[in-house]
Order: C-alpha cells, then structure tokens, then sequence
C-alpha cells in the first residue's frame, strides 16, 4: 500500500477521511488490519510527508494512534500527551500540520479509563504532573453529579469516562479560541475539528 502523495492528500474531502479513520478502525477492531509494505513507505516519504489527519491523543500505551485507525507511515500527524489536551506548542504544531502540511482533519481522541482523567478527578499531586492534571480540572468541575460528591472520584468509572468525554469537548473549544490560524481555516471550510473517544475494552472508536 503506497504512502500519501501530495496529490492523493488533496484529492480527499473531509468527509473521505473521517470515512477511512472509521474503515481503518473497523478492521482494527476486526482483526483484518491491511498488509502494509512498511519499508517500501518509508522510502517513499523520504522526500516529504503528506498527512491526511492530526490527531491528539493520549499518551497511554493501549491507544497507539496509527495501529487503532490501522493507518501507515505517512498518514497521520499524531500528537500525545496524558489528557489529550492542548497548549500553545500543541496548537502551534497543529497550525503546522494544517496550514503548511495539508491536513484536513483535527482529531481530539479521548479514551475510557483514563489515568489522567482519574488523577485531576481524585485531585492527585506529584511533581510537575500537578500541573498537568489541573489543565484537565475544567472537564472534571462541568460535569455535574447533584447531590452526589462523594462520586466524584476515580472509583466511579461512570464519572471519569463522563469528564474524558466532557475533556474532550473542552480541548476543541480550547483549539478554536487560541488558534486564530485554526479557527480561520476552520470557519473557511479548510479544516474539520472532531471529537471522538477509544473504548479500551472493545478497541472501538465512537465519533462525536
């Protein structure tokens, strides 16, 4: 399978891409992902790199990007840090990724289960991890449970999966307002922002 060309990165719409992320998830979860010369790929993205997509996701070893939409060399920009959310260095690799490299889609991949996610829910402390944790802290405080603090913890599964949910709704509000360079492209039809979270259970990715 040849890696993307110039031509075939222009070629596709928006909606084409989502359609093969969501393909190559399917044979993911199948267990028929497609045969891929890797070598011959890296040859062939010597000279440059084309990518379709970008992709934030986390860093936890269960979510590997390119395996889960069964992409190859050359397909995907993919971004990971724990909590998938983003800051000014983020933002401005994704304005690379879009503006001087072609990629039409943003995707904000959020999973089950979290570690981050449950660390900013039970308010863990450690390090520089502290910091990170309070960036997801905005996600943890919008969902609402009334009248039920006591299950607002990591030991509810329920609710850590609602506020990864809600976290990533909040990363792509966050991407519209400090990219001026996003949100441009975005609102002139250049760029798609989509949410969606990985089941690490099933291995299936639902689309918001």
């Amino acid at each position: 399978m040849k890696a993307q060309t110039k031509e075939s990165q222009s070629a596709l719409s928006q909606e084409k891409i989502l359609e093969i992320l969501k393909e190559g998830n399917k044979r993911f979860v199948n267990n028929q992902s497609l045969n891929r010369y890797l070598q011959q790929q890296v040859e062939e993205t010597s000279q440059g790199q084309f990518p379709f997509a970008t992709v934030l996701g986390c860093i936890d070893s269960r979510v590997p990007i390119e395996t889960v939409f069964d992409q190859g060399i050359g397909d995907l920009f993919s971004i990971r840090i724990a909590g998938n959310f983003v800051n000014d260095d983020i933002l401005g690799s994704m304005e690379f990724a879009c503006k001087l490299a072609g990629s039409k889609v943003i995707l904000v991949l959020g999973h089950t289960s979290c570690g981050a996610v449950k660390g900013a829910c039970d308010n863990a402390e450690l390090g520089l991890l502290t910091g990170l944790l309070n960036k997801i802290k905005p996600a943890v405080n919008a969902v609402k449970i009334p009248d039920q603090e006591s299950l607002r913890n990591s030991k509810n599964i329920d609710f850590v999966n609602e506020v990864a949910v809600m976290n990533v709704t909040l990363t792509i509000d966050e991407i519209r307002k400090r990219s001026k360079v996003l949100a441009e492209m975005e609102s002139d039809g250049e760029i798609l922002l989509v949410g969606a979270m990985y089941d690490i259970a099933s291995g299936k990715v639902t689309f918001y």
